[in-house]
């Protein structure tokens, strides 16, 4: 399908640079097929059909941005880590972007305090593989330390203390992405005994969310666009739930985009509306003529024109009933992207 057609005005006023007060503060638009309800996210355990099965990814963000200095130059230098690549004597390999007022070339050096980080490669999309000299310690412990946490460049400010607390869900466990699953950032304990008393199951997966997230789409049809690898992890006990889920007629609802590709990614082709357990990448592009194999609900902030996730909710819920839900966000003046509002659909539209 065309990029253009996930096209939106979307006035920078509009994009949330800071939480709601309240986890579960925001406001939450309600897309039920073409009919449209304002209402809030502390209503939403009440619109969860009693008994469904709740499913969120509990990923918990790397603290993966610093600020360094380019030997030589002493030119301020941000890198991004994505993931570790590699574990050798004293240092690890990393998978990263920088930014630096020159792009950064193989062989620059970059220290920040006693870590000294050296390019080793750099690849077209602008990638970069780092050596970082680390001595006995480890890396991701000394980011959990003195990191930055990675807020979306659109956020156009620095990360604030309130931000380790805000921009992690309340059920975050393993630390493995570079971004939060923003919707999941909603849910508040309360949320959560408030679904509970309603007879709701909660369980859990894992999608590292990873470089694909800084990514624009930069073709003009989604067919063309080198969709991302994402490490996901789909456990027996998730695949319990769902079978229980499906034994009682009730659905399984998404918390997030991330948290369908996973689904839809390990679906049981033998068995329809089930999965299997599966750990591995999973380079799934979902957009409209999608046949949805798992989910059944949708909790979803507003995304990005243009996006790969705007093209999986549009998949999910047909592509005029969302454009139109985006213009009546835009005109009701909600709050977009990370630290935004966020979206209910019921159910897929197929």
């Amino acid at each position: 399908m065309k990029t253009a057609a996930f096209d939106y005005e979307l006035p920078e006023e509009l994009i949330a640079a800071h939480p709601t007060e309240r986890r579960d503060g925001a406001r939450l638009l309600v897309v039920d097929g073409e009919t449209l309800t304002d209402s809030a996210v502390e209503h939403w355990p009440e619109l969860v059909p009693e008994g469904a099965l709740v499913v969120v990814n509990d990923t918990r963000v790397r603290r993966a941005r610093i600020f360094g200095t380019k030997r030589g130059s002493l030119g301020r230098v941000e890198l991004l880590f994505i993931r570790r690549v590699a574990t050798e004597a004293g240092s690890e390999r990393w998978e990263a972007i920088g930014r630096s007022s020159k792009p950064l070339r193989v062989g620059a050096i970059i220290d920040w305090d006693e870590i000294r980080i050296e390019i080793l490669e750099r690849h077209e999309d602008a990638t970069l593989v780092a050596l970082v000299h680390t001595g006995a310690r480890d890396f991701e412990e000394i980011l959990a330390q003195r990191g930055h946490l990675p807020l979306p460049p659109y956020m156009r400010r620095a990360d604030e203390p309130f931000d380790l607390e805000r921009y992690q869900t309340v059920y975050a466990r393993r630390t493995a992405s570079a971004a939060a699953p923003t919707a999941g950032l909603h849910v508040s304990a309360a949320v959560l005994e408030r679904l509970a008393a309603r007879g709701v199951e909660m369980a859990r997966l894992e999608l590292e969310i990873g470089l694909g997230t800084f990514r624009s789409v930069l073709v003009d049809d989604l067919d063309q666009h080198p969709m991302h690898a994402e490490t996901i992890e789909v456990g027996s006990d998730l695949v319990a739930a769902i079978g229980r889920a499906r034994a009682r007629q009730a659905p399984v609802v998404a918390v997030g985009t991330t948290v369908v590709r996973a689904l839809e990614s390990a679906a049981d082709p033998e068995q329809a509306g089930h999965v299997r357990s599966t750990r591995g990448e999973t380079r799934l592009l979902i957009q409209p003529g999608y046949e949805f194999k798992v989910v059944d609900a949708l909790l979803t902030n507003f995304h990005v024109p243009k996006s790969t996730l705007l093209a999986l909710v549009s998949a999910f819920a047909g592509h005029e009933p969302v454009m139109n839900a985006y213009r009546h966000a835009v005109a009701q003046r909600y709050r977009f992207l990370s630290y935004g509002d966020a979206m209910w659909i019921p159910r897929k539209n197929q």
